[in-house]
């Protein structure tokens, strides 16, 4: 074998391992405002990869910068080990579907999606057979000759998912695209996006705010705050252990915990947390089990919601709990007779978990300018 054999396969080696999108301390600034805040991420090939966070965190930002819509101001972008980071959008291996589907109205479906193939001028016969792929993944077989404006959200969103799928990119960019549907809709296309990207097996990143869609969905979870990646890790990492009181807050809910209350709670100063579900509610002086935590407070306030119940407990000692139990085998009436009265908490010492504080907002992606 020559050198320059050798030279080839150890480059072609290097590409399969390397991740299908690394970030490299990533920034982007619009002005004196930083959008991102230096990001440091691994992509695997074939995860569902979701970036999860409220409006100005930074994570629609990122997501453009990987598709190349706007140009990292400090950091690499690599895809499938390839320095991307200067490189226009129709020049890298992604494709991207919007929250507003970005389908033009006067074209049938089939020339929907097959626009990016005559654009990159794929002969015809392919063309079209790449198409009926496409559109039979997403399930819209025989709705090829339909215009936009008679379809449903639902079917309008599949046909820019074929259209953004039928390029066969290597990585697939989703900003928000169920957004603007129904909640039900909505829960519908989540199982579809995830059946679709199984079968397939391309890289999804996909953008949201919507805790239930990203926990429903993910392989792998990238919590944004200010700019920065507070967390990363699979659905039940993030959920079950928080590293922080901000992702603590932002991923489902749960109780933050500080000073006097915390210190009796868990025997020692910081600030720790404890999720609703996890927590009994039982009657006044409850024998308390070995390895658990009983706090004693009044219900403030019960909030029926059908499925489960939940109660606001004011503690003895000083703050809040917010507690959520099913109603397997109580109706709304005997739930909303508890508003007032005295109850202890009790709940297993392993589910008061240690937090770190967040800090203070620096003015970084809050307060930004421009996308997310």
């Amino acid at each position: 074998m020559t050198v320059a054999t050798q030279r080839v396969d150890a480059t072609a080696s290097a590409a399969m391992a390397a991740p299908a999108v690394r970030l490299e301390g990533v920034r982007k600034l619009y002005g004196d405002v930083v959008a991102v805040a230096g990001v440091d991420l691994d992509i695997v090939t074939g995860e569902f990869f979701s970036m999860l966070g409220p409006s100005g965190s930074g994570k629609t930002t990122t997501l453009r910068m990987i598709a190349g819509f706007e140009l990292p101001t400090a950091g690499r972008i690599l895809l499938g080990g390839q320095d991307v980071s200067r490189l226009p959008p129709y020049d890298r291996d992604v494709n991207t579907v919007f929250q507003d589907y970005a389908l033009f109205p006067h074209m049938t479906v089939a020339d929907n999606v097959g626009y990016g193939l005559m654009i990159r001028k794929v002969p015809r016969d392919d063309r079209r057979r790449r198409v009926d792929d496409a559109l039979r993944m997403v399930r819209l077989d025989g709705y090829g000759a339909r215009k936009p404006g008679q379809l449903s959200g639902g079917q309008r969103q599949r046909v820019a998912l074929a259209r953004a799928l039928v390029n066969r990119p290597r990585v697939l960019l989703l900003d928000e695209p169920l957004g603007a549907l129904d909640l039900k809709l909505r829960q519908e296309m989540q199982l579809e996006l995830k059946a679709i990207q199984t079968q397939l097996g391309i890289t999804f990143i996909y953008v949201t705010h919507d805790q239930d869609e990203a926990l429903a969905m993910s392989d792998r979870i990238a919590i944004f705050a200010q700019g920065r990646i507070e967390q990363v890790g699979s659905p039940a990492d993030v959920y079950e252990r928080p590293r922080t009181a901000f992702v603590a807050g932002f991923v489902g809910t749960s109780n933050v915990l500080s000073g006097d209350v915390a210190r009796q709670v868990s025997g020692a100063a910081g600030t720790v947390t404890v999720r609703p579900e996890k927590i009994h509610l039982e009657s006044p002086g409850a024998p308390v089990p070995a390895d658990s935590v009983a706090v004693d407070g009044r219900v403030r306030d019960v909030i029926y919601l059908g499925s489960d119940t939940r109660y606001l407990v004011t503690l003895d000692a000083g703050g809040e709990l917010e507690v959520i139990k099913q109603n397997v085998t109580t109706s709304s009436m005997e739930v909303l007779a508890l508003k007032g009265q005295q109850v202890r908490l009790i709940w297993d010492r392993q589910h008061t978990l240690p937090v770190a504080m967040d800090p203070e907002p620096t003015g970084t992606a809050e307060t930004s300018v421009g996308p997310s």
